[in-house]
């Protein structure tokens, strides 16, 4: 039952009779079981045998009709984990033994894949479990499940085995099976579900807090460390010139749309030397582990339902929860690797513990802010992991993360709105922290080269900040016109609005103008209500409705005004000696105020602006010369004034500080993003009609084979997640 034909081993070679049958049993109706020489046979397939395209795409509608009768994908996953447990061996390994390993993950997930994206309706049946009858060697196995087995056997190995020149493939081979059994998460709604089913990434989530802790460190060293291909074309057999598509490449690309990394990117070019594909492919697993969460029933409610004959209807949230994530914990507890383990306190760290290397990890995140998912990455570390953010508030170097931040907004068109989100919420973590906010004002920037309407020469970065950041509002306003995005952005400037020193002029002209052209907006909206306010008369219901809208809308830009002038008066009341050219932009633009005098919102603020306007104008009336002031006899006046400055006069506010705190159910908001940032750059893709956690463009173009071209994914924006700003 077991016999397979034999196969000549000169070289490692492979008939292309011997491939068919191995493929083509492996697909059919007949079951191996465990025990058979078979799976030796089959894991060992080379990559240098070509299969005609029609051939695999039977292969793999074949497998997937015959799967529940010979239960061979568990069979394949369980002979995978022991192949990768003897990858292991303390007494050394042979390089080819890995190659063998990698053939094996290479095929395994080839076949994994196709059964996840061509799962029809909400019932993913991957069949997992063996039969009674097989012979499962208990002492291998023991009460694990096949999904449990494989992959604490992949993440031992990712954990245990160190990068090298001959591990390298296979641990990038690795983390791109654990991609791949996790995307049944694509499967999934936007709102994670009580009977969603990802039984692979359960299996990650069910392993213990050493192992789980190992990992995440492993994640992270490849994401600082990016090593290298270490190999090129010419050297390495699966990569040599000139070979034609392998049986397994033609598997990928034909049948499951899949696309081995390293081919994709040693073959596509030879410029690619600067990239790491390990550093990449643990970036995106380290993402998905640690946004995963996984909705459970509450069992009173359980119990209820199942006694109800509408038990199909969908659980209200309130009787469901979120169960533990250990690799998000992990993270979140990770501590720095040049510190003493022992706490402030003197308590030793119980149990196992992440030490990564802050500088090291902070240096690369600096080099690495371009892409979104390093954003995420950052964003994750700073929102949930203490010593992180109390570690980048120390740095006397905090440029080295806010320069690229700061680009990446300037160069906001060509960004999608949810990495402009996560941008502004990084800078409103770090702006929550006065000692963040004083310290960006004493870096001075010899120029900023990638802002091109003006020359900014010697400027503080805290001034380029505040010009990014108005900038921002500016682009939101026209393009976006994002609430979310004016308030986040309008709460970190006044989080840094007391601590400003010697804010630039251009910067300090910015603010001015801020208020100016949100005054239009406001301007234009009243005046446009009043006039549907005049015509709703005569339609009360429609009218009234659209009259609610324009209100609604203008009420918010009543709070955004508000806040303007908040952020002008904290300047003027806690930093007006130290910043006389915002004094001399508000003097320069002081009409731009006296329109919104008497409003009932706004008097009592700028009240002071006139206190401060009354007072350096009075200077000026008494210095006052003939002919017109310049702008440097005008700055001179109120540099010496300041100094004189009392502040006499003054309503004191209090300070206004928001804080970013994230909404109850995040994961409506991550699981999509991380996953559509993931598929986007990860070098696979996924079959786009089977995706129900984010919308897709349906591909409309074939190929000439008749295969349908790979996916494109929408550039679209998630239900942004609600958070507190408070004041």
């Amino acid at each position: 039952m077991g016999a397979v034909p034999s196969t000549p081993h000169n070289g490692g070679s492979f008939s292309q009779d011997t491939v068919e049958y191995l493929i083509g049993s492996f697909v059919g109706d007949k079951s191996f079981p465990l025990s058979s020489e078979f799976w030796q046979k089959l894991l060992e397939l080379p990559f240098n045998l070509q299969w005609p395209a029609h051939h695999v795409h039977q292969a793999c509608e074949l497998f997937a009709k015959n799967n529940y009768q010979t239960r061979h994908l568990a069979k394949v996953l369980f002979h995978l984990a022991c192949y990768l447990q003897k990858s292991m061996s303390t007494s050394g390994v042979a390089p080819s033994t890995y190659e063998k390993v990698v053939n094996a993950v290479y095929i395994t997930s080839v076949f994994v894949k196709h059964l996840i994206e061509n799962t029809h309706g909400d019932d993913i049946k991957l069949y997992l479990s063996l039969d009674e009858s097989e012979a499962i060697p208990k002492d291998i196995l023991g009460e694990q499940t096949i999904e449990n087995f494989v992959m604490r056997s992949v993440l031992d190995f990712i954990a245990s085995v160190d990068v090298s020149p001959s591990t390298y493939l296979l641990h990038l081979e690795l983390l791109n099976f654990m991609l791949i059994a996790m995307s049944t998460q694509l499967l999934c709604g936007p709102a994670p579900g009580p009977n969603d089913v990802n039984p692979f990434l359960d299996a990650v989530m069910a392993q213990d807090s050493s192992l789980v802790s190992s990992v995440v460190c492993r994640l992270v060293q490849n994401f600082i460390t990016r090593p290298g291909v270490p190999f090129n074309r010419a050297s390495y057999s699966l990569f040599s010139e000139g070979s034609q598509t392998s049986v397994l490449q033609r598997v990928g690309s034909a049948a499951a749309n899949f696309v081995l990394l390293p081919f994709s990117y040693l073959i596509s070019s030879s410029n690619e030397g600067s990239k790491s594909p390990l550093a990449d492919s643990s970036l995106h697993a380290l993402l998905i582990l640690i946004h995963y969460h996984k909705c459970v029933m509450s069992e009173n409610y359980a119990a209820r339902v199942n006694n109800i004959s509408a038990a199909s209807d969908s659980p209200l949230k309130e009787n469901t929860y979120f169960s533990h994530n250990p690799y998000c914990k992990a993270l979140e507890n990770a501590t720095d690797l040049e510190l003493d383990p022992v706490d402030v306190e003197g308590n030793m760290h119980n149990g196992p513990h992440v030490k990564l290397p802050f500088a090291l990890l902070f240096d690369t995140l600096g080099l690495c802010l371009a892409d979104e998912t390093a954003v995420l990455l950052l964003y994750s570390l700073l929102q949930g992991n203490s010593a992180f953010l109390e570690y980048v508030l120390v740095r006397t170097d905090v440029d080295t993360l806010l320069m690229p931040i700061l680009e990446a907004l300037y160069n906001a068109s060509t960004r999608t709105a949810n990495q402009i989100y996560m941008l502004l919420i990084i800078l409103l973590i770090l702006s929550q922290d006065s000692s963040f906010n004083a310290s960006i004002h004493k870096l001075i920037l010899p120029g900023v080269p990638w802002y091109k309407e003006r020359l900014l020469h010697q400027g503080s970065l805290g001034s380029l900040m505040v010009i990014i950041l108005i900038r921002t509002v500016q682009y939101n306003l026209s393009k976006l016109r994002d609430v979310y995005l004016h308030t986040t952005c309008l709460a970190t400037l006044a989080n840094m609005a007391p601590h400003v020193h010697r804010l630039s002029a251009y910067a300090s002209q910015r603010l001015v103008s801020l208020f100016d052209m949100l005054s239009r907006k406001y301007n234009k909206l009243a005046e446009l209500r009043d006039n549907k306010l005049q015509i709703a008369k005569g339609s009360l219901i429609e009218g009234n409705s659209l009259v609610e809208d324009m209100s609604t809308e203008l009420q918010i830009y009543t709070d955004f005004l508000r806040l303007v002038l908040e952020i002008l008066n904290a300047i003027l009341t806690y930093a007006l000696p130290r910043n006389p050219e915002v004094v001399y932009a508000i003097m320069h633009r002081q009409e731009v105020f006296q329109p919104f005098r008497n409003h009932p919102r706004f008097n009592e603020l700028l009240e002071n602006i006139y206190t401060v306007l009354d007072f350096f104008n009075s200077r000026m009336d008494a210095q006052r010369v003939d002919g017109d002031w310049s702008v440097d006899e005008v700055l001179q006046v109120i540099i010496v004034n300041c100094r004189s400055w009392r502040g006499e006069g003054m309503k004191m506010f209090t300070q206004l500080r928001f804080t970013y705190e994230q909404e109850s159910h995040p994961e409506e908001f991550f699981i999509p993003y991380v996953w559509q940032l993931v598929l986007s750059r990860c070098g696979f893709t996924f079959n786009p009609e089977a995706i129900n956690l984010f919308p897709v463009d349906i591909p409309t173009e074939k190929l000439e084979n008749g295969a349908v071209e790979s996916s494109t994914l929408q550039n679209g924006d998630f239900e942004k997640p609600e958070y507190q700003l408070d004041p």
